[in-house]
């Protein structure tokens, strides 16, 4: 994954120190693009372990339209936990009760994932993230755009209109209340020579903690499409607006290039699953990974 080392480096080295929403401060530069060939291997990073687990559930996620944290919560994914929390310290005038990542926030946030898990009722009404990927991929102000896309591969695979975009301004405001407003916010496909691409657009790269999510999710999308649209996977290219390292992610991030690249592991997929919507989290295998130990960072909410 010298791709992915490459941006880091760009960053610590390019970057200007740029206040953000969070208040936590980053290192931040503006435009940069990286490539993958999908050929070469699958591009999970190799210099940390990566908790595939997360992306794949996520992925599904996304796929089926959800947009509720509980099928996360019983999978034991926790990337999305938050944001719909702290909503729920909010709504419940709890927020001065508890200091952020502190033991009693921890254990706060560990009840609430157990009561999200349990109770259903519970769930629908803070579990719920609002309009954000799974809605706008499945249901763009009633339109189906990623059914439409597949369709649109099979039956005209030379189209210049192979566009699925999460990014719905109306509906940014409902987004941030339990959510967030997409960070990868347009995706496109490319068919040429029996094979498929896809370019990604980031508006914006939480660079340590999120890329390295963000990288093998849209990698593994190429992969599920192309196989439904019974086509070779091409390249994965992942373009970035505010690609940024946030302060407290430096020492991490000095360590991770202290690391030298493994190989890339293989990613293999169920062949007999045909239809887009009919992925599982079982369908996916992971062959060859042998990353570094996990580096721990905090998240920015």
């Amino acid at each position: 994954m010298k791709q992915y080392h490459d941006l880091l480096r760009h960053i610590c080295e390019n970057g200007t120190q740029k206040g953000d929403r969070t208040g936590t401060g980053t290192i931040s530069t503006f435009g940069y693009q990286m490539r993958f060939d999908l050929s070469e291997g699958f591009p999970l990073v190799t210099t940390k372990k990566v908790h595939l687990k997360s992306i794949i559930h996520e992925l599904v996620w996304f796929v089926q339209g959800n947009t509720n944290i509980r099928y996360l919560c019983q999978n034991g994914v926790k990337i999305w936990n938050e944001w719909p929390f702290t909503n729920y310290l909010r709504k419940n005038n709890l927020e001065a009760s508890y200091e952020p990542y502190s033991p009693s926030w921890k254990a706060e946030l560990n009840a609430f994932v157990d009561r999200i898990v349990t109770d259903e009722t519970f769930a629908g009404k803070w579990g719920e993230l609002g309009p954000v990927y799974g809605k706008q991929w499945r249901n763009f102000n009633g339109f189906d755009q990623l059914a439409w896309v597949v369709k649109e591969i099979q039956e005209n695979p030379n189209s210049r209109r192979l566009i699925v975009s999460a990014w719905n301004a109306s509906e940014i405001e409902q987004m941030t209340e339990a959510g967030l407003p997409p960070c990868h916010t347009l995706f496109q496909f490319y068919v040429l020579n029996g094979k498929l691409s896809c370019q990604l657009y980031q508006r914006s790269a939480d660079t340590f903690l999120g890329v390295p999510f963000n990288i093998a999710s849209y990698a593994l999308l190429t992969l599920m499409v192309a196989q439904v649209c019974s086509l070779e996977p091409g390249e994965f290219i992942h373009t970035f607006g505010d690609a940024h390292l946030y302060n407290n992610h430096l020492e991490q991030t000095k360590l991770q290039l202290s690391r030298t690249p493994g190989t890339l592991p293989e990613m293999k997929i169920n062949p007999a699953v045909k239809n887009i919507f009919d992925f599982r989290f079982e369908d996916f295998e992971l062959i060859n990974y042998s990353p570094h130990p996990a580096i721990h960072a905090t998240v920015s909410v």
